[in-house]
């Protein structure tokens, strides 16, 4: 029987809320503006603090072993996910830490001892995010070789392994086509059962295929609202033959500000006059060796809604991100129409998340209360906490 009742991600908020990349510098803005996210640890601890205080559902780190190069080397400054989400998980009390872990470098039974470590620090709140890696320029500090046609069998065999260890039980042997393994065992186990919550980010085909198979949730790149049907369609198409259903979350990045147009043009500004072009580059010829037929999309940055509507240009902007730039109510509308659409939520990023994570929170969370999506805050409250 599956027990997460401690997990924020499996409870009873419509549209659901978590924080992406912010172990990183730079966080989703490929940009040079002085305000841009250093990633200092305090600060990263105090913005944990700030989502977890106002109910927010989940922490998701990025794994990065090398920036993007260009003259911001966005990511080039990162901290490692499994031990900062022991750390974050020892410093917050309701929310979920994810630890994003890159499947080629961690033993699938190394990968279960740590996450059933984070999980019990956090009583119930670890989630892993399973990464089967794609920027072989990353890998190469390993001495690692990503085979791009089998890297996610692979990944679903580490899965197997990882999945039955922390179920428990006696001790057992893998003898499979990438894992040849002997006397398998972990203690202790997880405190969620059967294992922590599983997300992936699978955008191809095979990472669709993947996730339908081993994942609780889905992170996904759409950057227009008319997207979502045709993506969740997809979705499902994939997930069906398995006789599952999976949760989609969108990524996302917030400029909130009092009117839209001190949002745009801040938006503009850091994200167009300040933009990293190298950065960009560096990252769409990488990425686009992985996504196959998804590179149009994948790669494309905040390119539609906004560039219609102002008549500029936002190169710097994440690729695959998904806008959301305006006011208060501008915003809180919007990310109704995606719960409208079917979505189960969207992580946020911001150009300095400590500086403008409490508008956020002041601001939009009451306003998707009002709205029914969410529950006041004590509803995602640990058992602990009940």
């Amino acid at each position: 029987m599956e027990t997460r009742n401690s997990n924020p991600m499996f409870g009873p908020n419509r549209f659901k809320l978590g924080v992406f990349s912010a172990n990183c510098d730079g966080g989703l803005t490929m940009s040079l503006a002085p305000e841009r996210w250093q990633a200092r640890w305090d600060d990263i601890v105090a913005m944990c603090r700030l989502a977890d205080d106002a109910g927010m559902e989940f922490i998701l780190p990025v794994a990065k072993w090398r920036g993007y190069q260009g003259k911001a080397n966005v990511y080039g400054k990162s901290y490692e996910t499994m031990t900062h989400g022991a750390a974050i998980g020892a410093l917050t009390k309701r929310i979920c830490i994810f630890s994003t872990i890159h499947v080629p470098l961690v033993t699938p039974a190394f990968a279960a001892k740590a996450m059933a470590t984070i999980d019990h620090i956090t009583h119930g709140r670890a989630g892993l995010n399973i990464v089967c890696g794609w920027n072989q320029e990353e890998f190469d500090l390993h001495g690692v070789t990503i085979d791009q046609d089998t890297r996610y069998e692979h990944g679903l065999e580490w899965w197997k392994i990882w999945a039955k260890l922390l179920q428990g039980g006696p001790e057992f042997d893998w003898d499979g086509k990438y894992f040849h393994l002997k006397r398998l065992q972990t203690d202790p186990v997880s405190v969620q059962r059967p294992r922590p919550m599983v997300m992936s980010a699978g955008f191809s085909p095979k990472g669709r295929d993947f996730a339908a198979q081993a994942a609780d949730a889905l992170f996904t790149n759409m950057t227009e609202l008319d997207q979502a049907a045709s993506m969740l369609t997809n979705v499902a198409r994939y997930t069906a033959p398995y006789d599952r259903t999976l949760p989609v979350y969108a990524m996302s990045h917030v400029v909130c500000r009092p009117t839209q147009r001190e949002a745009e043009e801040f938006f503009h500004y850091f994200a167009e006059e300040m933009a990293d072009n190298d950065g960009q580059k560096y990252y769409r010829r990488n990425r686009g060796a992985t996504v196959g037929t998804g590179n149009a999309v994948i790669a494309r940055p905040f390119e539609n809604r906004f560039t219609r509507a102002t008549g500029k240009k936002f190169d710097g902007a994440y690729p695959g991100s998904y806008p959301f730039v305006g006011t208060p109510d501008d915003i809180a509308a919007e990310m109704a129409r995606m719960s409208a659409a079917g979505l189960a939520g969207t992580s946020v990023a911001f150009l300095d998340y400590l500086h403008e994570i409490p508008y956020f929170i002041q601001e939009i969370l009451p306003r998707l209360e009002r709205m029914g999506l969410r529950g006041p805050n004590n509803v995602v409250a640990s058992e602990g906490e009940k």
